[in-house]
């Protein structure tokens, strides 16, 4: 009886003992539980980039997270400087062409990385009407007016405000465009603002105010090379297009009005396809583009949900994945790169080491009456977003 008394107390002590040391663990796993929420998972750094050749000062941020992810933003041109993203060997690397120097991106260049305003893409002989009454644009495309002309959107400087909350970092870029700036009737207040999630997405959200009827078509062109070595193409790159149609273009890169199917063509991307597999074709459409430089019209039943683009480099393990509520997507094969401008490391961009995916409204769209409109009239809230979501595949 004693014997079994012992036992029942014995046991008893070690029930003790393990609650005990069940509720120290809880205890801890809580007191790890509220560190790890109340630290940011993100983190914003700003610094001086230079000073323009008017005499305006550049501010550098760098959005960076904990999941080797980090975003360079300036805000002349709010152009991305850089982009590190990691590979399938957890290496972050740069996988977005840029200079070294803003005095480089104040030259005449290809748009590295730049806010596009107010009008993305080429307005046929830079000319358009607004009620009855025609805008002449700056020419800076011949014959046609490219990307908000000469002085456009990447070309200015932008007020940058921060803001971070727990998982996301946030940039807000403001430009007040004003009535008749490059030709475009209406003072523009324009709003981009870029978030960095913890889980390796870049959010661009576009939004416009205007008081008095105008046009407006904004994107983002970065390049991108997802191998992160710029000696080399994207040719090898694998890209997917959630698109049945394209908008066919004439030589001046404008389009014809009509849409075509991709189905039989080398525009067909609705399967995962390398991008140097037909760009070489002999075809009408890719002779005129130099290769691939052209807007493709989205299937995109959920905006904003449906993954509209793809892009795989199986040496790195890097994809990136996008979705928009835009109804087309430019896709740029980087034709133009002719080995003239200088990379970061003192070599030059060659041909194609970098593509373009642009989400927009279709080019020339002020002057084609079944494209979806571009108008912006008072009253109305321009708004619209673009994720680029990084993963590797092992």
């Amino acid at each position: 009886m004693n014997v079994l008394k012992r036992c029942v107390f014995g046991l008893s002590l070690l029930s003790l003992a393990a609650v005990s040391v069940q509720c120290k663990s809880d205890k801890k796993a809580d007191t790890e539980k509220v560190a790890t929420e109340g630290k940011d998972l993100v983190s914003i750094e700003k610094s001086e980039y230079g000073t323009t050749a008017k005499g305006e000062k550049v501010e550098s941020y760098k959005l960076k997270n904990q999941n080797g992810m980090e975003v360079d933003i300036i805000t002349f041109g709010g152009r991305i400087t850089d982009l590190k993203v990691p590979n399938k060997e957890g290496v972050s690397e740069n996988v977005v062409i840029g200079f070294n120097s803003l005095a480089q991106y104040e030259k005449e260049n290809p748009f590295f990385g730049a806010l596009i305003g107010r009008y993305g893409n080429r307005i046929a002989k830079g000319k358009f009407s607004l009620d009855g009454k025609e805008y002449q644009l700056a020419i800076n495309n011949a014959p046609n007016a490219l990307h908000g002309g000469p002085q456009g959107y990447f070309n200015v400087v932008w007020k940058a405000d921060e803001v971070k909350s727990g998982e996301n970092a946030s940039l807000k870029l403001s430009y007040v465009s004003k009535d008749m700036e490059e030709g475009y009737p209406g003072t523009l207040k324009v709003f981009v603002t870029y978030t960095l999630t913890n889980d390796n997405q870049l959010e661009v959200l576009y939004e416009a105010t205007t008081d008095k009827k105008t046009v407006v078509n904004l994107t983002q062109h970065s390049y991108f090379n997802l191998s992160g070595d710029f000696t080399k193409t994207i040719l090898d790159h694998e890209l997917t297009l959630n698109a049945d149609k394209l908008v066919p273009v004439d030589a001046t890169l404008i389009p014809t009005g009509k849409l075509e199917d991709v189905a039989g063509t080398p525009f067909d991307f609705r399967t995962p396809k390398l991008i140097g597999k037909d760009i070489n074709a002999k075809n009408e459409q890719l002779e005129r583009g130099k290769g691939y430089d052209h807007c493709w019209v989205l299937n995109n039943p959920e905006k904003g949900k449906t993954i509209i683009a793809k892009v795989y480099h199986e040496p790195s393990g890097r994809v990136m994945e996008m979705t928009t509520d835009e109804p087309g997507i430019q896709f740029y094969s980087g034709n133009f790169l002719d080995g003239t401008l200088p990379t970061r490391d003192g070599k030059t961009y060659a041909h194609r080491t970098g593509l373009c995916l642009e989400t927009e409204h279709y080019p020339d769209s002020p002057n084609q009456k079944n494209f979806p409109t571009t108008v912006l009239n008072p009253g109305e809230n321009y708004k619209t977003k673009t994720t680029f979501k990084f993963s590797v595949k092992k």
